[in-house]
């Protein structure tokens, strides 16, 4: 959530970044409106709970005929204690769910605009000329088929659409990937994490994925649980209500974990093997560092992002993510979108965001420093990274690699990964 500081300071920046986003801006009227309440109602309470203890304790000394007056006063005050005491908790809830519903501030030099508004900050490496090299590519699908990777009709058969196995040379590819990913992150300072894949309401609502990304979440209702769309939610849960020390930031977390999507509002959207499925394995890089370090942090996150996606030898552009595009919680995300042959266009692989302190303060994640010999404590910023979305990646991989023979170059990072395995050949059938 937005820090109700900023909001009371400068309304107009708050309405600015819900414009910008597309939300809906009379939010904006009506918290502060809330906020007003909150805190009117809260000093009704505080004057009238301390007219009743000055009350209380005039009641012992008082003579017996001011003692029935003062009686009578302190029944009335005992009522319209407890009158403001709801009042006060009435406004408080008001206050606390118009704030949940607000979207991070937009950073100031992130583009305007919808889905299709975003701006290409670079481009790297070189697509390839497949008819310069004498034949037609096939997609990843007829690839992976012939290689004995990917069975998607069996996944259909056992759970649906959007489901998929990963067989052979594919579970080792995924394997590979994954292996490599971490180790990775590990040597750029990560700690590497196994995450739960289940959480409780809280870690989803304090990420901020139960607002305007409610629809792609899967709800077990009978317990109250849900599963994770990426390993973001349990990692930025990992410290909730603690406080850290400033001296032991950053704090840089490498979660591998399943993910899961409902997809919904992409139906006809990418239908054909396994570039959007329900479920897949993701690396994530979640960082807690100070507030005035995040930009500094995003840009790092980006960097190992394209360390990746340079080492596994794949065409990508980096875009700046536009306002309507970012999501709740990001304040700038940059994605890292390759090519992809078949498809001729890019599509997105990675996604780095800066939360700045949105998630920690619905998630009560502070930091304790020290400024002129004072101890403060604050909220802290956090921010996230794909390092790896499994069967995005292997997508990627099968198309640009492939080789006229409907065989695979495996790129030099994953090879020690693979047995030393150069080329993925097509099996026997």
């Amino acid at each position: 959530m937005i820090d109700l500081r900023l909001l009371r300071e400068d309304p107009d920046r708050v309405r600015a970044s819900q414009r910008a986003r597309g939300e809906d801006v009379s939010l904006v009227d009506a918290l502060l409106s809330a906020d007003e309440r909150r805190r009117s109602s809260g000093v009704r309470f505080d004057e009238l709970r301390s007219e009743q203890k000055a009350l209380g304790k005039l009641i012992p000394r008082a003579t017996p005929e001011e003692r029935a007056e003062l009686l009578q006063k302190a029944e009335q005050l005992k009522t319209d204690v407890k009158a403001a005491e709801a009042e006060q908790n009435d406004a408080d809830e008001t206050a606390k769910r118009l704030l949940l519903q607000l979207g991070n501030i937009v950073h100031t030099d992130v583009p305007v605009g919808g889905e299709e508004d975003f701006v290409v900050l670079e481009t790297h490496g070189t697509i390839r000329d497949f008819a310069a090299e004498g034949f037609e590519p096939k997609d990843h699908l007829e690839l992976g088929e012939a290689l004995g990777a990917i069975d998607v009709e069996r996944g259909a058969k056992v759970s649906g659409s959007r489901f998929y196995y990963l067989t052979g040379v594919g579970a080792l590819l995924e394997l590979a990937l994954v292996n490599a990913a971490i180790a990775q992150a590990t040597e750029a300072g990560f700690i590497p994490m196994l995450t739960p894949a289940l959480v409780r309401p809280r870690a989803m609502e304090g990420t901020g994925f139960l607002g305007q990304a409610a629809e792609n979440v899967y709800h077990l209702e009978k317990d109250d649980y849900y599963l994770v769309g990426t390993s973001e939610v349990p990692l930025a849960a990992y410290h909730m209500d603690e406080i850290i020390d400033a001296d032991k930031l950053p704090l840089r977390y490498a979660g591998f974990s399943p993910c899961f999507r409902r997809e919904a509002g992409t139906y006809g959207k990418d239908t054909r093997g396994i570039f959007r499925v329900h479920q897949f394995d993701k690396v994530e890089m979640f960082s807690y560092v100070a507030p005035e370090d995040a930009e500094n942090e995003h840009k790092r996150l980006l960097d190992w992002e394209k360390q990746w996606l340079t080492g596994l030898e794949l065409p990508f552009q980096v875009i700046d993510v536009a306002t309507g595009d970012l999501g709740a919680s990001a304040s700038r995300k940059f994605d890292c979108e390759a090519w992809i042959p078949t498809q001729g266009k890019y599509r997105e692989l990675t996604s780095a965001s800066n939360c700045d302190s949105f998630q920690a303060r619905r998630l009560s994640v502070r930091m304790r420093d020290e400024q002129g010999g004072k101890k403060t404590v604050q909220p802290l910023a956090t921010l996230n990274g794909t390092l790896c979305a499994v069967p995005r990646t292997i997508v990627a991989i099968l198309e640009n690699h492939q080789l006229a023979d409907g065989s695979v170059r495996v790129p030099e990072v994953l090879r020690p990964y693979l047995g030393g395995r150069e080329v993925l050949e097509p099996i026997a059938k």
